[in-house]
């Protein structure tokens, strides 16, 4: 059974930054596509940031890029999102996903397997 869970959200203010985990169990994840989106209230899920299987790769949405990075710890089986230079408009629930999806598809949220709860991220400006 695959389970992921997020943590590390929280109130911060403008400008601030914070690190987001996703502990993974029933996947490896350096054989799966790993990604974070996210969803304030009232809009569709949006992709953040994802990283190939191999870790050959990385890919943000371009209203993150240069301030967000993701990456993987193996060892732990996990999935960090940290996020620097944050805005009020990064608010919203965050979620780490799992998918087999080809790399042209990475963006899209109807191709993920499997979601975690989502972590809270409030910025306040």
């Amino acid at each position: 059974q695959v389970q992921l869970v997020e943590s590390g959200g929280e109130l911060v203010q403008t400008g601030g930054s914070l690190r987001l985990s996703c502990a993974a169990s029933g996947l490896t994840v350096s054989r799966t596509n790993m990604a974070w989106f996210r969803q304030a209230p009232g809009k569709e899920r949006e992709f953040v940031a994802a990283i190939r299987w191999s870790g050959s790769s990385t890919h943000y949405a371009d209203s993150v890029k240069g301030r967000f990075a993701i990456s993987r710890d193996n060892a732990k089986n996990t999935v960090y999102l940290q996020m620097n230079s944050l805005k009020p408009e990064d608010t919203a629930v965050y979620y780490c996903g799992s998918t087999n999806a080809v790399l042209s598809a990475i963006r899209s949220a109807n191709m993920y397997n499997h979601w975690g709860q989502g972590t809270q991220v409030t910025v306040s400006s």
